[in-house]
């Protein structure tokens, strides 16, 4: 019995009569990486060398061409599938990873999400509509001003305030100085509402860093965390994962732009690792993917898949408190609704904006 197999769907920019030869060169390229006439072992040809499933020829002039990697190459590790679906093609800039599928066993090896939206749902309490978020900017803030900001958005009601993604552990606000503060206020406010508003620092460096980190975020009571999975590493996030089942993850997408397509990476393959939540940048803000591209993120975030939870979809980037209608009608209740910089223009109006917020996607549910 033959064993079980990665299926990948490749872009090929190359003329159509090209195109088989280059799938085969593919093929080679990312498994035995040598000239299948040199390997003189017959199993590595049978089972090790990536198979060329078939090529179809596009209407925009380029071809799909779906192959089949060895599991085996793969050894149930993160960085090494992104190694294997995209390491030596991603040098090739006639190339395009468009899409992917594992078996089963691989699927579980990952694990996916540890919470998932449900569990999102448990940890804030909210049922019925979409989570609202938002994030602590500009960088060069003090952990104090930050503290400040936690505190506003807290007693507005806003479910998750997250730091953004930059933050590190900058002289102005280390680390663990700020989580102290950001998290002591927010839980002063919900001792008083009896709401479960969360703070999510971001987690930064190595991987020994990062599980200092989560240990000292874990002796405050702090239950989420932002992690970019391209900048840590796949194999970093995805092992954070597993060691901390009981806290959720919000991948943010940074460095995730390239020749990786949104609905794979931002939509699968985060979502295999264990992402319980993933920002995306959605259309209409500052960045340009399609609507098409964001509904297909979704898409990937949400279908049944290998019995992995589903991830709750974060779009992001630019969106605004009068876009909240909008966006709830399009993503619908499971999902998270980021909005920073729309609140913070306002100034010394924020904990009114911030409201302002909260209440417009209370009031999308009610009329819904």
């Amino acid at each position: 019995m033959s064993s079980p197999r990665i299926d990948v769907t490749y872009r090929l920019h190359v003329a159509a009569g090209q195109a088989a030869h280059r799938a085969r060169l593919l093929a080679v390229e990312q498994s035995i990486e040598m000239p299948p006439e040199a390997v003189g072992e017959a199993r590595l040809l049978d089972e090790v060398l990536a198979r060329v499933e078939r090529v179809e020829p596009q209407a925009d002039g380029t071809t799909l061409a779906r192959l089949q990697l060895a599991c085996e190459t793969v050894c149930e590790d993160a960085g090494q599938l992104m190694n294997m679906l995209f390491g030596n093609c991603s040098l090739q800039p006639d190339v395009e990873l468009v899409d992917i599928d594992v078996p089963d066993s691989l699927a579980s090896a990952f694990g996916g999400p540890a919470l998932g939206i449900d569990g999102l749902r448990r940890l804030t309490g909210v049922t019925a509509r979409p989570l609202t978020c938002t994030a602590l900017k500009p960088l060069g803030s003090t952990a104090q001003q930050l503290a400040g900001l936690c505190r506003t958005f807290a007693e507005a009601g806003i479910d998750i305030i997250k730091d953004d993604h930059g933050w590190a552990n900058q002289s102005g606000s280390p680390f663990t100085e700020r989580i102290a503060a950001c998290q002591g206020q927010v839980q002063q406010v919900n001792e008083k509402s009896g709401r479960r508003s969360l703070y999510a620092p971001s987690l930064y460096g190595t991987q020994l860093q990062m599980q200092r980190q989560i240990g000292e975020a874990r002796s405050l009571g702090i239950q989420a965390l932002l992690i970019a999975p391209m900048v840590c590493g796949v194999a970093t996030f995805n092992a954070l994962r597993r060691e901390h089942p009981d806290l959720a993850f919000i991948a943010h997408p940074a460095l995730g732009g390239g020749r990786i397509a949104p609905p794979a990476l931002l939509g699968r393959l985060f979502r295999l690792f264990g992402a319980d939540a993933v920002i995306f940048p959605n259309h209409g803000g500052r960045f340009t993917y399609s609507t098409a591209t964001c509904h297909d993120i979704v898409r990937c975030q949400r279908a049944t898949w290998h019995g992995l939870r589903p991830t709750m979809p974060v779009p992001a980037g630019g969106m605004s408190v009068e876009r909240v209608p909008e966006l709830k009608r399009e993503y619908g209740a499971d999902s998270m609704l980021l909005i920073g910089g729309s609140l913070l223009v306002a100034g010394e109006r924020l904990g009114e904006r911030s409201r302002a917020f909260v209440e417009a996607v209370a009031a999308d549910e009610e009329a819904a």
